[in-house]
């Protein structure tokens, strides 16, 4: 009876383990889309200064602060937007607020407005 009993028990500790492994990241990757998504967006702005603009190709120039949601230290980078409309607002030299997420494997602004 023991040696059914002991590798049931460890199948069934296993699967458990690993059901509540896959809910875990089901659970971290809700913070990607929907209404609570666009919270964490606004909570987690950045602080940037524009230094080139490309309409061409859709992509912004900024000296940022530290894109936390990303765990991207503070420099200067080219970063894509995520709606080129977005770069009709700003100019060389504006200080902006900002949010970035990776989409399709590049760092994209999903948000963008001038500092105040």
């Amino acid at each position: 009876m023991k040696a059914f009993v002991r590798p049931t028990l460890a199948i069934l500790m296993a699967g458990a383990a690993a059901l509540a492994s896959s809910q875990d990241q089901q659970h971290a990757g809700h913070d990607d889309h929907g209404a609570h998504g666009a919270v964490t967006a606004q909570a987690s702005l950045t602080e940037g200064e524009v230094r080139k603009i490309d309409k061409e190709t859709g992509k912004i120039t900024l000296r940022h602060g530290e894109i936390r949601n990303l765990a991207m230290a503070a420099m200067t980078m080219v970063l894509r937007v995520q709606d080129p409309a977005m770069l009709d607002g700003v100019q060389v030299g504006d200080k902006v607020m900002f949010a970035a997420e990776r989409q399709n494997g590049a760092i994209t602004i999903v948000q963008m407005q001038k500092a105040q």
